[in-house]
């Protein structure tokens, strides 16, 4: 199952990718976090459709020093192409 989701908010310069990566490896999610160029923050996450659930209740609020004030996000039935969560720049 794959989560794609857009973050809004000050989410940027506040270690929020960081955050993300970390929380990604510790549960064993797949797939990628990056800045976009309007400001918000892109995650791309595949695992089971409960690990999923979990890493983005572990995420939604983000790190101490962000504010996000917007999620867009849906889950597909997609899966594959991800062999580790990285941060794209």
């Amino acid at each position: 199952m794959r989560l794609y989701a857009i973050f809004a908010g000050t989410v940027q310069g506040v270690g929020f990718r960081y955050f993300v990566r970390d929380k990604a490896k510790k549960l064993g999610v797949k797939g990628y976090v990056r800045n976009l160029p309007d400001g918000t923050v892109e995650v791309v996450a595949e695992a089971d459709e409960e690990t999923l659930k979990k890493f983005f209740s572990e995420i939604e609020k983000g790190p101490p020093l962000a504010e996000v004030t917007d999620i867009r996000y849906q889950f597909e039935d997609k899966n594959g192409g991800f062999t580790d969560f990285e941060i794209l720049y």
